[in-house]
């Protein structure tokens, strides 16, 4: 290996924290009421602002495909976490890895995948980032590192501890992200893959988006210690939490834990507390959620959050505001026309990627195929 591993390895063990608490700071947000904003440029906040709203125009795209019966199987939504999915977008280095769970759609736009192939993927078209054979689920593209997309509660995070494992034996300054939803905290994959990266000094963050209701169950319900954030304790891990409704916070906040963990190895754990807008899947009508529970989530829409923010401060103005969404919606529908006009997968491709390699036997038939021929 290189010869930078091991001096890379030492620096890492010198640094790792010796308490056992967590950092329990709390962030609750950017204060966007100084101009100008922290320095930053208004450019920038129109690029973010423009960047959470075509996450939420290009879900409800979705939904409405669904409906069509142009997209099947699951479907889960981002809408209602847009800001923390751009802002933790906006805190990675392109090179940098990212895993996710089944709501990933908003991440896979971040990352930098052509919203066309992440549409043609769910319409199941083989144009789509995985050849249309994953759908909604199983986004997966080498190109911008975003490694799936799982079905699987947790399934992501021991994958995505292997990948920080890998970067560290390589000598490499890439990170990892792994994000997984409140639910995810309380299987036995969680808990063995934050031990592992604290004792390994393991270059990843682990971002919990808690939107409060698990699948149809309250955080506090179903789990003794609903201050997520506070896990990372246990592994003498940096815990965080953030504002999940404020884009500058999610950003500023993972920026920090991101570059502990490159140039230090210390993993950490974020948690963004957001609100879900909608049901856990495109099918969920939500009834388990009480009014003021309905009424609450649309009051911390964070685009309109921040919309109202920057036209406050001059930023945005009504008709710059118009501009923008004119702009989204028509870079929607072109995604939306690319994925409708895309082929469907031949049935005879259906076993390519199996395995990674030729395996003698391998069993090919297709369903209505005969058993011998």
């Amino acid at each position: 290996m290189t010869t930078t591993t091991a001096p890379r390895k030492a620096a890492r063990k010198a640094t790792r924290p010796a308490a056992p608490n967590a950092n329990t700071k709390s962030t609750t947000g950017t204060d966007l009421a100084e101009p100008p904003f922290g320095g930053e440029s208004p450019d920038r906040l129109r690029e973010l602002y423009r960047d959470m709203l075509f996450v939420r125009r290009f879900e409800e795209r979705t939904a409405q495909a669904y409906q069509q019966a142009k997209i099947g199987g699951y479907c889960h939504l981002n809408l209602g976490e847009e800001a923390t999915v751009v802002g933790m977008g906006a805190a990675m280095r392109p090179t940098d890895y990212l895993f996710t769970n089944y709501r990933e759609h908003g991440y896979a736009l971040a990352k930098g995948i052509e919203p066309g192939r992440v549409m043609a993927e769910l319409y199941g078209r083989s144009t789509g980032t995985s050849k249309g054979w994953g759908g909604s689920m199983h986004m997966y593209d080498t190109a911008t590192r975003l490694l799936g997309g799982y079905a699987i509660v947790g399934g992501q995070v021991p994958l995505a501890i292997g990948a920080a494992l890998a970067i560290d034996y390589r000598g490499d300054d890439d990170v990892v992200v792994c994000q997984m939803g409140e639910g995810t905290t309380n299987i036995g994959a969680f808990h063995e893959s934050l031990n592992i990266a604290a004792l390994w000094n393991l270059p990843v963050v682990f971002l919990v988006i808690n939107n409060q209701t698990g699948m149809g169950t309250t955080v506090e319900k179903s789990s003794a210690e609903p201050d997520l954030y506070k896990r990372a304790a246990s592994y003498r891990m940096r815990g965080e939490r953030v504002d999940g409704t404020d884009v500058l916070a999610v950003r500023d906040v993972a920026s920090e834990l991101i570059e502990g963990a490159r140039r230090e190895g210390k993993p950490a754990l974020l948690e963004a507390v957001s609100y879900r807008l909608k049901g856990h899947s495109v099918v969920d009508p939500a009834k388990y959620r009480t009014t003021e529970a309905v009424e609450t989530a649309r009051e911390h829409d964070p685009i309109a959050l921040w919309h109202s923010r920057l036209l406050e401060a001059g930023v945005l103005t009504e008709e710059s505001a118009e501009a923008v969404e004119a702009e989204v919606r028509e870079s929607v529908a072109a995604a939306v026309e690319f994925a409708d006009s895309s082929p469907h997968p031949d049935p005879s491709s259906l076993f390519d990627y199996t395995y990674a390699t030729p395996v003698p036997g391998e069993q090919r038939r297709l369903p209505a195929d005969p058993l011998f021929r």
